[in-house]
């Protein structure tokens, strides 16, 4: 539609534009002052104090969240269906303790953004540090919260304590943390078994003597093998929250790709595809986005993110954002100046064909495993075919190519780790797809292929009857991607602002 509206503005005299352009303004803007006349009325009617839990809650955030729900688009349902299901998991008379992520710290007085832990996060729904979490067979969720003192609060605003636990949480018990060393041994002396999230360990339990007596006498196993056997599968909700944080990504590198010709530096679209997420809701990126111009594609995860991609070069761009906890992750490369040289459009296609390939090969039965296994025939082919690959085809691919074809994705970039590669894919989980080709400026081979990397990377849903790719709307097309990059980008749309 964007697309079409330009085109057509193109086509139009500047009073018919400036018409259109009054018309548009005054029809938004009435729409804007129904919008802000119907909060006004909320706001108006709405009497009672709403209670500060220090995150989202359907009264504070009416525009995020429906009544009912913990975090935005999760029910409270679901979360007490999740502890049911892994208390099903556990043996009988176990104990699960899992803490919330520590504050990780910048300097002595500034602290990173704050990530919650997803085990915390999918059990409890709390997105704050400071907490422990105890699950048990015999009192349900047990939650030790933090307690703000009037200076944390002055400095940092309210937190989740115990109120919240038993109100929000919908915890079966809660107690401040500060009474945990007094409570939580009876809980451990009274279990057979202990479970915990060894990623989240925290002193404040671990310290316990009772947790270490049952430590050295082999008691405590790790918690992960079960809380990502649950997490794998996604339900209907969370996969709603999937889609839309696929969408978003994919509607933010689509304009930061339009943005590339007029601004060829890896900082800049870095910062472009930032923007355009958090703008479309984003919470934060899923992580460090990868922008790679030239020979730094080569890198896999390159991070740097400091270069100006020359002309004639490709742009490799490995981004995802998190929505609400839930991560999505796409690849695209591409030549902001417009245009696939026949050497990179030689190798592009090869990693395109290779990307469908495997996308067709999703579906309930096949693995991580299987799929990656068939990526590497095919390259391996392709890349003896084009001359990369000579002797030794095999050892060698692996200099050029170390990663898997794809991974779990959910409310970690590299889900349900936990989980082997050659597990029978099952409707419900969301996978990566992402063939690609390293070759570094020092690769003893042909000097015209030295210094590429190439990428094409999507989201895959395993249904059903196949497969569903989440990142479908963004292009990969050879002809696709130049076609846009040569009439749709903001150097087409400034120099008409300009005649």
């Amino acid at each position: 539609m964007k697309i079409l509206s330009r085109k057509l503005l193109h086509q139009l005299s500047f009073k018919q534009v400036s018409f259109f352009f009054l018309l548009y303004q005054l029809t938004h803007g009435f729409m804007l002052i129904g919008m802000n006349y119907q909060a006004i009325r909320r706001c108006t009617y709405s009497t009672g104090k709403v209670s500060d839990f220090g995150q989202p809650t359907s009264a504070s955030h009416p525009q995020l969240m429906k009544e009912g729900e913990i975090t935005p688009g999760i029910a409270t349902k679901e979360y007490i269906s999740r502890r049911k299901r892994l208390l099903e998991l556990l043996p009988e008379n176990s104990l699960a303790i899992i803490a919330a992520a520590p504050v990780k710290m910048m300097t002595d007085v500034v602290p990173y953004t704050f990530r919650q832990d997803a085990d915390y996060l999918y059990l409890t729904g709390c997105q704050q540090p400071g907490g422990v979490a105890v699950l048990s067979h015999e009192c349900g969720l047990c939650m030790f919260m933090p307690e703000p003192k009037p200076h944390d609060v002055v400095w940092q605003g309210q937190i989740a304590g115990v109120d919240a636990a038993l109100e929000m949480f919908k915890a079966e018990e809660a107690y401040p943390v500060s009474k945990l060393d007094k409570i939580l041994p009876n809980m451990i002396k009274r279990s057979s078994k202990l479970f915990h999230n060894k990623l989240t360990a925290t002193p404040t339990y671990t310290d316990l003597e009772t947790f270490q007596n049952a430590a050295h006498v082999g008691k405590v196993s790790d918690l992960s093998i079960f809380t990502h056997e649950l997490r794998w599968v996604k339900s209907p909700s969370e996969l709603k929250l999937m889609k839309e944080s696929a969408a978003i990504a994919c509607q933010a590198l689509l304009q930061t790709m339009l943005h590339s010709k007029t601004y060829p530096h890896e900082g800049m679209l870095s910062a472009k595809v930032e923007y355009e997420c958090r703008m479309r809701g984003a919470q934060r990126m899923a992580f460090n986005p990868v922008v790679g111009g030239g020979p730094n594609a080569s890198v896999i995860h390159y991070s740097r993110n400091d270069q100006k991609i020359k002309d004639g070069d490709l742009v490799l761009m490995d981004v995802g954002c998190e929505l609400h906890g839930y991560c999505s992750d796409l690849t695209r490369t591409w030549p902001p100046c417009g245009s696939f040289s026949s050497i990179q459009e030689e190798l592009y296609d090869l990693i395109l064909q290779t990307n469908k390939e495997c996308i067709r090969l999703c579906r309930p039965g096949a693995s991580i495993r299987q799929i990656h296994n068939y990526s590497v025939e095919l390259l391996c082919k392709g890349l003896k075919e084009i001359g990369i690959l000579k002797r030794d085809a095999f050892r060698l691919y692996h200099q050029l190519n170390p990663t898997s074809i794809g991974h779990y994705l959910g409310m970690d970039v590299h889900d349900s780790s936990m989980i082997s590669y050659d597990c029978p894919l099952k409707p419900g989980v969301v996978i990566t797809i992402e063939p690609g080709i390293y070759v570094p400026s020092s690769f003893d081979g042909s000097e015209r292929y030295q210094g590429t990397g190439i990428r094409i990377e999507d989201e895959v849903l395993i249904t059903e009857t196949g497969c569903e790719v989440l990142t479908g709307s963004m292009p990969k097309e050879i002809k696709h991607i130049e076609s846009l990059l040569n009439n749709y980008s903001y150097t087409k749309g400034m120099e008409a602002a300009t005649v």
